[in-house]
């Protein structure tokens, strides 16, 4: 596996009820600044997002904010992170996401969180890219999603191995146990 450098962090524009959200995600931030991680995220100022690139710049690590143009101009931008950088749509920013990260790491997030997770999970799954992605399942926030992809494997829809595809991680040490340890490989091969 390659060195990890960037790390994108997928998360809520909203804080959520459970204040662990909060508090872990700042934990985040502090440790990939402490670690001179790069973070990539999606460049907005509010909520888990807003947060992760607080502690994060407050910590002295660098921040990439990565936002479309239509959220800029609604005033949900957070522009004075080290690198920001606008798209022109929603998909081009997973791909400038994709292409400025090695890892991932998806905090409690809503309806877009999901999405993007599992964009670069089934993107995984066809060998668009080798990189790690972990949930960082705080408060088991992520289990019944988790439960979710298991089904999906034992009714026949995806191999039992593609869930080797992501790090369920309930500690920010098992997220980087996990990337450690993390070699992608594929039960079949995709053949155009």
């Amino acid at each position: 596996m390659q060195k990890i450098k960037n790390v994108c962090v997928f998360c809520g524009s909203n804080h959520g009820y459970n204040p662990k959200f909060l508090s872990e995600t700042n934990n985040l931030g502090q440790y990939l600044a402490k670690h001179q991680h790069p973070v990539v995220y999606g460049g907005g100022k509010e909520g888990l997002m807003g947060a992760i690139a607080t502690s994060t710049m407050e910590a002295g690590g660098k921040v990439i904010g990565i936002i479309p143009t239509f959220l800029r101009e609604m005033g949900l931008a957070r522009e004075d992170v080290t690198t920001f950088i606008e798209t022109a749509t929603m998909d081009e920013r997973k791909d400038e996401m994709l292409r400025q990260a090695d890892a991932f790491i998806v905090l409690p997030g809503g309806f877009g969180t999901f999405e993007e997770f599992t964009t670069m999970l089934s993107w995984s799954q066809i060998n668009v890219h080798q990189k790690p992605i972990a949930l960082f399942n705080i408060d088991h926030y992520f289990d019944p999603l988790v439960a979710m992809m298991q089904k999906c494997c034992d009714e026949g829809f995806a191999p039992q191995e593609n869930l080797q595809l992501f790090i369920d991680a309930a500690t920010i040490d098992e997220i980087f146990s996990g990337f450690e340890n993390f070699h992608h490989q594929l039960p079949y091969k995709y053949t155009n």
